[in-house]
């Protein structure tokens, strides 16, 4: 059963209790990246193999988002700066332990590609904020794999 999470902030990003962040090159540019995260939603259960699907919502002002596993989310975007970042807040989830969850995707040039920084910010019980911890590692490889596929993908296409 879902639950409504706690309405966080952009400063969330900075202030969360839990915060794991995640870096990885891409040799796409900026525009390419972020077109495939915002604009492109419904794409990316193709890149990143934890989607399973995710669709836009309220005219493009949320999305929802399903993961293996069965974890569904209802989320609002929070900043969709074009080539420059990407944020988004869960709402409600089945998750459980979750209280609150933002996460953002910075992206900076560097050379003629982007380094893509994911936050994952979050708050819940202490045996959640252990859970994610020990969690870290394999969320740092399901990132830095679905990096690479997106890119894979949008050098295809150049």
């Amino acid at each position: 059963m879902a639950r409504r999470l706690r309405p966080v902030g952009l400063d969330f990003i900075d202030d969360a209790p839990v915060r794991l962040v995640f870096a990885a090159e891409a040799s796409a540019p900026p525009e390419a990246v972020y077109h495939a995260l915002a604009d492109e939603v419904e794409g990316w259960p193709r890149w990143f193999r934890a989607v399973t699907l995710a669709r836009p919502t309220y005219g493009g002002a949320g999305r929802e988002i399903k993961l293996l596993g069965g974890v569904h989310m209802q989320e609002t975007i929070m900043a969709a700066d074009p080539e420059r970042r990407y944020a988004y807040r869960v709402d409600t989830t089945n998750a459980p332990g979750v209280r609150a969850l933002l996460e953002e995707w910075r992206l900076t040039p560097a050379g003629s590609g982007t380094r893509v920084r994911w936050t994952f910010a979050a708050d819940g019980p202490a045996a959640f904020r252990l859970a994610l911890t020990v969690a870290r590692p394999g969320l740092g490889h399901s990132f830095r794999t679905a990096v690479r596929t997106l890119d894979a993908r949008l050098s295809a296409c150049r």
